[in-house]
């Protein structure tokens, strides 16, 4: 057998080991002094190049005692099991300055269901006259409330809280003075009750009437990414309803740094603190629209007011067969956003309510109501 042959020693060019040590010195070095142009990031990321900040995971800021606390309680509300009933109902909450003008329509809408809804009244000025036995008795104890001041909120977060005692009630309606259905009965209940959703009105604006009006002050736990806008007029499940009751963290970032004349600004919590928390909280659950309808077509501080003359039914086929919801932002892109209005994955009118009609509106919607049903 031949004897098998050993290895020379090594004796490769000098030049080959010295461009590996040269490669080596130029890679590690441009890790830690960063280039700055496209190409060479390109070629050497590093921490000060764009590409590799990309991709460079950077942990969550460690949250507040507060912070903590409010998470911890808030998760343990959104894991609860929904909460089961014979006999699920409706809470309509109306937040009035005093008598509510449409209580002879809404007792015709209410005729038949006794069993089916709750009524509460949040009268801010004066203790309303009532026309209608749905509405006698109702009326909960109220404050004073100013627009645009957090005690628009105060009055909603109370109407929650008298409406919460009873168990039966599963869904809760946020109603003004000035609202009228749009819909029967049977339509609106099973449309609320059996939505998987809250019908939160919540959309991010970056301009001056959005995120123009956040404060540095909700910091840290509100961030500005996460300051968002919407209509008041919300319709919520039980759970989401809870977590409104709950909060104090969040409620006290806007009852401080959310008010008319902050800073030189002008924020109405009204219309932050809601689309804001559930956008934080709890972003999957909510619809982004509102069931109540609102006309801001004239441009004005205030939607439109319609008159006995606008009623019509015409007008109210039309506010029925909107099926898609618009934001627009308040900046001069004026950038439109329109999203379908989903009922469990099926296309549905948007609106189950209206507002503002004024109270010479009252008998012309009385007389078209026993069709609504037929304007589709």
């Amino acid at each position: 057998m031949s004897e098998s042959r050993q290895r020379p020693p090594f004796k490769g060019p000098r030049w080959i080991i010295t461009l590996v040590v040269l490669v080596t010195v130029v890679v590690i070095t441009a890790f830690i002094y960063p280039p700055r142009n496209s190409v060479a990031c390109y070629m050497f990321s590093g921490p000060g190049c764009p590409l590799y900040q990309q991709f460079l995971f950077v942990p969550s800021r460690e949250l507040t005692d507060s912070e903590a606390a409010a998470q911890v309680v808030m998760n343990e509300i959104m894991n609860l099991p929904q909460s089961k009933t014979v006999n699920p109902k409706i809470a309509f909450m109306f937040l009035t300055p005093g008598t509510l003008p449409f209580e002879p329509l809404w007792e015709m809408f209410f005729r038949g269901h006794e069993n089916k809804f709750s009524v509460y009244v949040h009268a801010s000025k004066k203790s309303p006259v009532h026309t209608s036995s749905y509405f006698v008795g109702r009326d909960i104890h109220s404050h004073k409330v100013a627009w645009g001041q957090i005690s628009m909120v105060d009055a909603e977060r109370r109407l929650l809280a008298h409406a919460l005692v009873d168990p039966d009630n599963q869904h809760f309606v946020l109603l003004s003075d000035s609202c009228v259905p749009l819909f029967d009965f049977n339509y609106i209940y099973n449309h609320l009750i059996f939505a998987n959703l809250s019908f939160i009105d919540c959309f991010e604006d970056p301009g001056p009437h959005g995120s123009g009006r956040y404060s540095q002050h909700m910091l840290p736990e509100v961030e500005k990414k996460d300051f968002r806008k919407g209509s008041q007029w919300f319709s919520m499940k039980r759970r989401h309803a809870i977590v409104v009751m709950a909060d104090s963290l969040y409620y006290t970032k806007f009852k401080l740094y959310c008010r008319p004349n902050m800073e030189g600004r002008n924020c109405y919590a009204d219309e932050h603190y809601f689309p804001t928390l559930f956008n934080m909280i709890d972003p999957d659950g909510i619809a982004n629209w509102s069931v109540t309808h609102v006309d801001w077509s004239e441009g004005k501080w205030h939607p439109k007011l319609y008159n006995a003359r606008d009623i019509t039914p015409y007008l109210i086929r039309k506010i029925k067969s909107i099926q898609l919801a618009y934001h627009v932002t308040s900046d001069l892109k004026k950038v439109t956003t329109v999203k379908p209005c989903l009922w469990k994955g099926e296309q549905r009118p948007c609106y189950l309510f209206a507002r503002k009609f004024n109270p010479e509106t009252l008998d012309r919607l009385m007389y078209l109501f026993p069709n609504y049903t037929s304007l589709v």
